[in-house]
């Protein structure tokens, strides 16, 4: 079986990198950037019709099965390649398999848009091309979801958990963390939410973390 996964680690290629990392799942990293066409050709649509990265293949026995949408390729790594046994990002039982579809749909639908603003407008574009009244209303509304984050990690961190859905890291660590990442040049922003802050400075410390993201 060959695990094929397409795409580069600074994008949201990183997410089902950084799941197949973490698992110490082997597989083969096809570079691909999101920019010069490299997505719009006919062999890479024919995997994925709506011309975006990442896109795993996971070749198996019974036929290949290819996955796209970044949260999709991270849950689907976690659920096929990893074991629940409590150890590793795999869910273990129900309630963590519920953690980690609930919040990175919630991830997806509450916070990517806006996050994203902050870390283009705050970081990632040029100085010139920025505009800071975009990033402000991103982070005001961003206000909305953060505090929904900090009261759930509050709330784990009373029953001895640190993470979102066990005491240990999770796929759905892996998900939200990904996103919750691009507000990182908010630092004004995210000082409200220390509970938050100490998550997210675990998880992106992680090694694997780290090696996900320098794949290009």
């Amino acid at each position: 079986m060959t695990l094929k996964i397409y795409g580069m680690g600074p994008s949201r290629a990183a997410r089902p990198l950084w799941a197949a990392l973490e698992l110490g799942t082997p597989f083969e990293h096809i570079a691909m950037p999101y920019t010069g066409g490299a997505t719009r050709t006919p062999d890479f649509l024919a995997l994925n019709p709506n011309g975006h990265i990442p896109v795993v293949v996971d070749e198996r026995p019974e036929g290949a099965v290819t996955v796209w949408e970044s949260m999709a390729c991270a849950l689907y790594i976690a659920r096929i390649h990893g074991q629940p046994d409590g150890q590793s990002i795999s869910p273990a039982n129900a309630r963590e398999e519920a953690e980690a579809l609930r919040w990175s749909f919630w991830a997806v639908t509450e916070l990517e848009k806006d996050a994203l603003t902050v870390l283009m407008h705050r970081m990632a574009m040029p100085a010139d091309q920025r505009k800071p009244d975009l990033a402000e209303q991103a982070e005001n509304r961003l206000k909305v979801p953060l505090t929904v984050l900090e009261q759930h990690l509050m709330a784990q961190n009373a029953r001895g958990e640190r993470y979102l859905a066990a005491n240990r890291f999770t796929v759905a660590d892996v998900c939200v963390a990904s996103v919750a990442g691009w507000i990182l040049p908010a630092a004004g922003l995210l000082q409200n939410y220390p509970a938050l802050q100490a998550w997210l400075s675990l998880c992106l410390g992680r090694p694997a973390y780290k090696q996900a993201r320098g794949m290009k």
